[in-house]
């Protein structure tokens, strides 16, 4: 349950459109942690609220909704 696994779950995200489809989906925090665990990562839902710090751009460089270079995933 660390950064590190949240971290590696957001790799995974950027290169998978149908785990983006699902975490567009997802309603809370609880149910991304519950999409993470399917697919292998373990953080709690704290470790989401503190990503939200992040920009905007970052976001949706996350989210898949934009560039996602090195720069936009700058933490």
């Amino acid at each position: 349950m660390s950064l590190e696994q949240l971290k590696a779950f957001l790799e995974k995200v950027k290169a998978d459109t149908s785990l983006q489809e699902k975490l567009k989906a997802a309603k809370t925090p609880e149910d991304v942690v519950g999409i993470a665990k399917d697919h292998g990562h373990e953080f709690t839902a704290d470790k989401i609220t503190g990503m939200m710090e992040l920009s905007e751009e970052e976001l949706d460089g996350v989210a898949g909704g934009g560039n996602c270079g090195p720069a936009a995933m700058s933490y």
